[in-house]
């Protein structure tokens, strides 16, 4: 059986295992031998990782051919309009080149946990959160996509890796699943 553990990540934990000395890894919440994480979320994003004992499965979930949607609660600076919305959904052009299209929509605030520190707010700008689905990951890819439409990333939230969701999982837990290990398909030489 492979083992998959969905892990809510809090704001400040690096995404590995081995640290810097200087922030809290995987390894002060998750005391469980051989998983690594599937991909990974920067420091200062919080939600949904998961971690596997399983390459094959590691691979099928990381890989951008595979094309698994991943799902974010982003909290942003201003209100974006209709064409922001659109370029978000379209792909917007980065420097390292243009995005896949996203699916974007406005979401009403949701019920999360407070972040430690808070998030900075200035009084003259109000802000909005939009749930976001991408198919890629690129390094810092959503901050990057809201900021090259003109509302930065405030507070993001990942809360979905394909079919895997966060669910009611509280910052720091972690909850395991066991998969059935995927079988090789050997087909026999053709005669």
């Amino acid at each position: 059986m492979a083992r998959l553990i969905l892990f809510n990540k809090p704001y400040g934990v690096l995404s590995q295992f081995t640290g810097d000395g200087r922030h809290p890894t995987l390894a002060d919440h998750i005391a469980v031998p051989d998983v690594y994480p599937a991909g990974r979320l920067d420091r200062d994003s919080e939600g949904l990782l998961l971690l596997t004992d399983d390459g094959a499965l590691q691979h099928r979930i990381t890989h951008p051919r595979h094309k698994g949607w991943k799902r974010y609660w982003v909290q942003v600076e201003g209100i974006p309009d209709r064409g922001a919305l659109e370029r978000l959904r379209r792909g917007v052009e980065l420097n390292d080149g243009p995005t896949r299209p996203a699916r974007v929509e406005h979401l009403a605030p949701p019920s999360l946990w407070e972040r430690d520190p808070p998030v900075r707010f200035r009084k003259r700008i109000p802000t909005a959160w939009l749930v976001i689905g991408i198919r890629e990951g690129r390094n810092r890819q959503v901050r990057r996509m809201t900021a090259a439409v003109g509302h930065p990333t405030l507070r993001l939230v990942r809360v979905a890796v394909g079919d895997w969701r966060l669910g009611t999982l509280r910052p720091g837990e972690w909850r395991e699943v066991r998969l059935p290990r995927p079988k090789h398909n050997r087909r026999s030489p053709v005669k």
